[in-house]
């Protein structure tokens, strides 16, 4: 089981950046596929999730408004859509999946796991 996250770069701020999951080696259909960052010197944190099997959607506060998550099941492909990025978006994003479903569970590191190499994205100001 794989997954390849692909899509980082530099951007400046105001810009935008799709970022791209591939999975491949088994199908997530009924699992939480989401977005984590690192920031350096920081800890992982959650920034959006969606739910396979029922499309539902969480955001951490920060990215509300700003970023989407998506997926296509044909392709077995997540993506995330983030507009308006800042210089505090920047980090190194990873994608992961999760048998998990609840908010409390899916918004949680420990939760996931498969994960795949991250892509970084630099916001400059």
């Amino acid at each position: 089981v794989q997954l390849q996250a692909s899509g980082g770069g530099l951007v400046q701020d105001g810009g935008s950046l799709r970022l791209s999951c591939a999975a491949s080696g088994r199908t997530f259909r009924s699992y939480t596929r989401a977005w984590f960052r690192q920031a350096p010197g920081k800890e992982r944190e959650f920034v959006a999730a969606i739910s396979w099997s029922d499309g539902s959607t969480y955001y951490t506060d920060s990215v509300k408004g700003r970023f989407t998550i998506s997926g296509d099941n044909a392709k077995n492909t997540g993506y995330l859509q983030m507009n308006s990025l800042k210089p505090e978006d920047t980090a190194v994003y990873y994608c992961a999946a999760s048998a998990y479903s609840s908010y409390a569970r899916v918004t949680q590191p420990s939760a996931y796991i498969y994960w795949g190499r991250g892509t970084l994205v630099t916001v400059s100001s």
